[in-house]
């Protein structure tokens, strides 16, 4: 008999999540050298496949472009590794020896990988190898449109892990994908962990599922150009930014606020990189085929180059355009470009000063991309500090590219493909995700003294210290013919009320 294709995605995960769970097993019970030994057997398995990957990911998915997914399989495997090769995460990892305390670093267990569409290849690269470093096995769930990609990724890893002498089953990935099946791998008992990468709604599904998760949200980056930046290499770095991938990384910048006196000579820069500028006619149609009527990205433009979009709006735009951009002048449903667009399209605000620059920013934030991230072009630190002080983000990127900037590719930020949003997004890190993020960390804490304490005086039965009762303090006198004195006021004054 066949089995219905949700019955067998089910069985599946199962499958993965009982295997992953006797090899991670086996997995706490390695030493850091062995430990060390398989990330460092992944990372040479991830830069060998980099390229290949790239490729598949690409042709399946049609998002972003090969070059800068090359890039990012690489960053995945040597960056993050070069990142986390020193740390400790098996056994005595710290000791405080003023404190008396040490700690001991234990793994989570089974951890359930959501993958996005966007990053299907070097998210998993990513994924698996801290997962490993902290000695936790890892189920990846990938995106329907990046399965084989996604499959490729895990098996290569796996591989590489096995070989280096790590158990079998401990990073799987499921090949028949359902929701019905990334609902039951969140959901599995064995699954101790969720590290959600993608859209909302299956972050809020991750929180939802009653396990620990680690997830994150959109990123509506706003990108401030101040009158004291480097204009040219302010222009050069936020194309880089915008463009890179193709704009799906969620840290790229979303639009720019430029103050007025420098927005000219700014546009001649960005012009010059290759941006180019919509008229108002351009904006409506590129807001019609990027935004959705009902709110959100079109998931056709995802990931596209400026071309793709200017050919389904039905303008032209020069051959060597990197990026669109449409001038808005303000925040929400009636300017829909003003939204977190994973696409080569940015917006554009004049501002009077910085004081409205950092308002217009906040509004950009406060329509979708709160606790993630702002990028700054300013030579001013006291601006810069404002900024830092104020906006309700996590990470403020200054004078480089957000994109790279965010995930730690142009920054001294670890290295990482989760980018957390904290409580301001109903996050539970605000942080660039980590192995340090996936381990228990129990305390041995030893006898320090018994504290001092404050000699304690007996109370009477009044409530009173005796010491208090037998000092000279004086203590009010009630005085009695003062009290009868308003209650027959009191009583004249009801008497005077009745009828």
């Amino acid at each position: 008999m066949e089995l219905d294709r949700d019955l067998c995605s089910l069985q599946e995960a199962r499958n993965l999540v009982r295997a992953a769970h006797k090899g991670q097993e086996a997995l706490m019970n390695f030493t850091q050298e062995q430990v060390d030994k398989i990330i460092d057997m992944m990372r040479e398995a991830g830069e060998a496949n980099a390229a290949r990957l790239a490729m598949m990911a690409v042709s399946e998915t049609g998002m972003g472009n090969y070059a800068d997914k090359c890039f990012k399989n690489y960053f995945a495997s040597r960056t993050v590794y070069e990142s986390i090769k020193s740390m400790k995460t098996v056994g005595l990892i710290r000791e405080d020896h003023e404190h008396k305390i040490w700690e001991i670093a234990e793994p989570v267990g089974v951890i359930a990988g959501i993958v996005p569409t966007t990053n299907p290849t070097s998210t998993v690269i990513y994924k698996a190898m801290i997962a490993l470093k902290s000695r936790n096995a890892i189920v990846f769930s990938p995106h329907p449109s990046a399965v084989r990609c996604t499959n490729e990724a895990a098996k290569i890893m796996h591989q590489a892990a096995v070989a280096a002498g790590a158990p079998e089953g401990v990073i799987g990935c499921i090949l028949n994908v359902s929701m019905g099946a990334t609902n039951e791998l969140m959901k599995h008992p064995s699954v101790a962990m969720i590290l959600a990468t993608g859209g909302s709604a299956l972050v809020k599904a991750a929180y939802s599922s009653g396990k620990p998760a680690l997830g994150v949200g959109p990123g509506n980056v706003p990108a401030f150009v101040e009158r004291s930046a480097d204009l040219p290499k302010a222009a050069e770095y936020i194309v880089m930014g915008k463009t890179f991938d193709n704009g799906t990384i969620c840290a790229s910048e979303q639009a720019i606020v430029a103050e007025e006196c420098i927005a000219d000579e700014l546009i001649g820069h960005l012009k010059r990189n290759g941006a180019h500028f919509l008229d108002p006619e351009e904006v409506q149609k590129i807001s019609k085929v990027v935004m959705l009527a009902k709110g959100g990205v079109n998931p056709k433009v995802v990931g596209k180059d400026p071309k793709f979009i200017a050919q389904m709006a039905g303008i032209t735009i020069p051959e060597q355009t990197k990026c669109l951009v449409a001038p808005l002048s303000g925040v929400g449903p009636q300017w829909p470009l003003s939204y977190e667009k994973l696409t080569t399209v940015l917006g554009f605000y004049r501002v009077s000063d910085w004081h409205e620059g950092c308002e217009r920013c906040f509004q950009l934030l406060e329509a979708g991309g709160v606790g993630h991230s702002v990028s700054i072009h300013s030579t001013n630190e006291e601006v810069i500090r404002e900024f830092a002080l104020k906006k309700p983000v996590n990470r403020i990127l200054v004078n480089t590219p957000a994109a790279m900037g965010g995930v730690g590719a142009t920054t001294g930020l670890a290295p990482s493909f989760t980018l957390g949003c904290g409580t301001w997004a109903g996050s539970s890190v605000s942080e660039n995700v980590t192995p340090r993020h996936l381990i228990n960390v129990k305390r041995v804490a030893w006898h320090l003294g018994i504290p001092e304490r404050k000699p304690v005086e007996p109370m009477n039965v009044a409530g009173v210290a005796e010491g208090a009762r037998n000092s000279n303090i004086p203590t009010q006198q009630v005085d009695a013919n003062l009290v009868q004195e308003i209650i027959n006021q009191v009583i004249q004054h009801l008497n005077g009320m009745k009828c």
